[in-house]
């Protein structure tokens, strides 16, 4: 993936790491993978990957903690985002849904809920691992 323009040095490194990575990286991870290019602290890499998750261009998984790069940063005409994870290889599928994400809405508005974020994360095996 192409970093932006407006993107600092230290951004482009961190969202290119990840769009290189084969899975999901912690944040110390990515500080390691970067340490010659003058990283040296946690806080410059949770810095850049604070800015890139407000651009849309880095998801947190929250079930383990890690960071991947968006699949489709320029494709976000929805605002919920699943992410299905992979146990055995650690592989990461990002998709959303039309149909769940109106059915949380409703819930939503039905309970007088204003929802202020929404993580779904289905853990388990891949077709691939599955099939093995």
């Amino acid at each position: 993936m192409k970093a932006p323009a407006e993107l600092t040095k230290n951004q482009a490194l961190v969202l290119d790491a990840l769009s290189h990575a084969e899975g999901p990286l912690s944040a110390y991870t990515i500080l390691d993978r970067l340490r010659d290019d003058g990283f040296r602290a946690p806080l410059q890499v949770y810095r850049a990957l604070e800015k890139l998750q407000e651009l849309g261009l880095v998801h947190r998984l929250e079930s383990i903690n890690a960071f991947v790069a968006c699949a489709h940063p320029h494709d976000h005409h929805q605002e919920l985002i699943a992410f299905a994870i992979c146990e055995n290889c650690g592989k990461v599928d990002e998709f959303s849904d039309e149909m769940v994400e109106e059915r949380l809405g409703r819930w939503a508005k039905a309970h007088d809920f204003r929802p202020s974020k929404t993580t779904i994360e289905i853990r388990g095996a891949c077709r691939t691992c599955s099939s093995a």
